[in-house]
């Protein structure tokens, strides 16, 4: 599958030229991600950090642009990670996983020495697991390229990506003479490091096309894509559509709608143009296999069901599509196929939903709606008081926890503030430890 990269430097967003030459700049990188990230993960790299163009504290120009852009996708991120501490925030601050460049490196070792920086990659494996790092085994001529780019390691590509994968989920490569040139990569050295390692593998440097794409999935190698996409010269639509395989499903892959709370709704299947319509419509489209015709979900009854993102699995057999239901994904009324449920469950967005739809669209004898800022405060604080004082059975803890949570949720729509947000919060804390 593609990996959408998202380069940058000086604030803005780039494609260099074999990593010197400034190609094309632009300053969207909030659409850019919320784009990207519809078909598969998205890879941000501060190009500024790894050349050291950096303040006292090791902020960039960009730094504050790619703290906003961690939790609005998948993401992954590189560029001047160097030490522990670093790789811990940006993974606390929504990070999946990190690119550990040049910090993985002996570069300047003797004669004996190991050619990997083996302390700080074991300590960084036991502050934030092997699968959430990724190391980039970038060559130039065959060499081990770090500084960014502006050096090689005396390290052969093969010889340290054996060595490499021992601390690592994945490997980066990119063919650095190819990169951002339009040429295609080099697929002799990919081919061989495919063969050479049993870890996932990304291929990135001069990818141009649909076909290179394709050769690459067989090979078992992802694709880092970044001039070619952002050129046109290859969309992101046929590439999600070309990676999936295609022989061994006969032509028609299942899809499993869940919503964005991890419940699954339904399953359908889709043939190649029911997803060109879901990436046209952002409306989940399977194909019916009774009536041999597409059929947009809730076309008819309304409930249609909004996508967020698609993901393959693993063997690029099945789709997980992200989605936004409005109204049950069932034909029976219910709201998932898997339960006779006709309501969402409760949940604490759900409440949140309903709270901000009463302040929206106030209803006579809503008391959500009568609610101004100085009461709710002190309804918090007095259920609060109820719940701590006054709850001695479970049911009273139930009742009052209840209480508590409505009004709290009341406050935080006040403030803007949603669950989401907590959450994101709760796992920066969890991550950071």
């Amino acid at each position: 599958m593609v990996i959408a990269s998202i380069d940058l430097k000086d604030g803005h967003v780039v494609q260099l030229k074999n990593g010197k030459d400034l190609v094309l700049q632009r300053d969207d990188a909030d659409s850019l991600i919320a784009e990207f990230n519809l078909y598969g993960e998205v890879a941000i790299i501060d190009l500024d950090a790894a050349l050291r163009n950096t303040d006292e504290k090791g902020n960039t120009a960009n730094t504050e642009l790619l703290k906003s852009l961690l939790r609005k996708g998948n993401v992954r991120v590189g560029g001047g990670i160097r030490d522990v501490k670093k790789a811990r925030e940006l993974i606390s601050l929504g990070a999946e996983k990190v690119i550990i460049g040049s910090a993985a490196w002996n570069a300047n070792r003797k004669d004996g020495e190991p050619i990997l920086n083996t302390a700080f990659l074991d300590e960084l494996v036991n502050a934030i697991g092997k699968q959430r790092i990724i190391i980039s085994v970038d060559a130039i001529n065959g060499n081990i390229a770090v500084k960014g780019w502006t050096e090689t390691a005396g390290i052969p590509l093969i010889d340290g990506a054996k060595e490499a994968e021992k601390y690592a989920s994945e490997l980066l490569f990119t063919c650095v003479e190819k990169e951002g040139c339009m040429q295609g990569t080099d697929m002799e050295q990919v081919k061989k490091l495919r063969e050479a390692v049993s870890c996932r593998v990304v291929a990135a440097g001069g990818v141009n096309s649909l076909e290179q794409i394709e050769e690459l999935e067989k090979l078992g190698c992802d694709v880092q894509l970044g001039m070619a996409l952002y050129t046109g010269a290859v969309s992101l639509k046929d590439s999600f559509i070309h990676c999936l395989n295609w022989d061994k499903t006969n032509g028609m892959i299942p899809v499993i709608a869940q919503s964005t709370h991890g419940e699954v709704l339904m399953m359908g299947y889709a043939n190649r143009d029911a997803f060109k319509k879901t990436f046209a419509t952002k409306k989940l489209t399977f194909f019916s296999r009774t009536r041999n015709t597409l059929w947009t979900k809730g076309e008819t009854s309304g409930h249609v069901l909004d996508v967020v993102k698609l993901r393959a699995d693993c063997d690029r057999d099945t789709v997980l599509a992200t989605v936004v239901p409005n109204g049950g994904a069932c034909h029976t009324g219910s709201w998932t196929c898997f339960g006779a449920a006709p309501d969402e469950k409760s949940s604490m967005e759900r409440l949140y939903a309903t709270i901000a739809e009463r302040f929206a669209n106030p209803k006579p004898g809503s008391y959500s709606a009568t609610l101004n800022d100085q009461r709710v405060r002190e309804k918090v604080m007095e259920e609060a008081e109820e719940l701590t004082d006054e709850a001695e059975t479970k049911q009273d803890v139930i009742w009052e926890a209840a209480d508590l949570l409505y009004f709290v949720s009341v406050l935080m729509y006040k403030e803007g503030v949603t669950w989401q947000d907590v959450y994101d919060e709760l796992d920066k804390r969890h991550k950071a430890k």
